[in-house]
């Protein structure tokens, strides 16, 4: 079984999406399809079809979930040591050639949002940045060339 690295927050968050999932929606999902049931021959019936095509949909997405949490590496970001680039650590970095600076956290694939500032360990970027120090470079190849960082600063969070 493959384990998947997630971050504390991101675990219980995924816990909570599941729970959410079971206690309003599955039960939203079991009173639409009742009402279609009502509306009398279910074989013409579009509404009927809908509501079991979104129970279906519902119940591969819990299935997955809680896969994912059964498979989880927990790791909290607080303990991470911030010698060098590591899950859960915040890193700052800076475009050699924009003299832009971003910064990150390292997290698993299912908490990575950029906007959020969370980038993902197994994305280019995150995996040229495993195990780098402060002033470290970073090269990786994007479909537009070649991008060129620094590594600024890293911190747990």
């Amino acid at each position: 079984m493959e384990r998947i690295p997630i971050t504390t927050a991101g675990h219980e968050a995924m816990k909570e999406q599941v729970r959410h999932l079971k206690i309003v929606e599955r039960p939203d999902v079991i009173r639409a399809i009742e009402e279609a049931r009502a509306h009398g021959d279910i074989s013409e019936n579009a509404e009927f079809e809908a509501a079991k095509e979104r129970q279906a949909f519902l119940e591969g997405k819990i299935k997955d979930l809680e896969h994912k949490i059964v498979c989880a590496d927990v790791i909290d970001p607080k303990t991470v040591k911030t010698d060098s680039a590591v899950f859960g650590c915040t890193v700052v970095l800076e475009n050699l050639d924009t003299e832009e600076k971003v910064q990150y956290q390292l997290v698993g694939p299912d908490e990575s949002d950029i906007n959020q500032g969370r980038i993902s360990v197994s994305s280019p970027l995150g995996r040229g940045m495993i195990g780098k120090k402060v002033e470290d470079e970073i090269v990786i190849q994007v479909p537009g060339g070649t991008r060129r960082y620094e590594l600024i600063d890293i911190r747990a969070l």
